[in-house]
């Protein structure tokens, strides 16, 4: 698999801990879109994109297998939103 684009929409607002959304294209093929980028605690990270179950709780509706994979993602991802 190879994240052959990304784009990243940024959030304005400051109060928000959602600093922005990714679409990630895959072999030119395959797109993910609404990865949301959050601040939290410890810096930033990646929430796939999700529902929410009659719970309330949040359900992803796909995610990477692996850490290698989901390092890729974050990667790709906040390369493109740093710059």
């Amino acid at each position: 698999m190879i994240i052959t684009s990304v784009n990243v929409y940024k959030k304005h607002k400051s109060d928000s801990k959602v600093k922005g959304y990714a679409t990630v294209y895959l072999d030119n093929e395959f797109v993910i879109k609404n990865i949301r980028i959050i601040e939290g605690e410890k810096g930033l990270f990646i929430a796939m994109p999700s529902r929410v179950a009659s719970d309330g709780k949040r359900i992803d509706i796909c995610n990477p297998l692996n850490q290698e994979t989901r390092s890729k993602f974050e990667k790709a991802i906040f390369d493109k939103y740093m710059e």
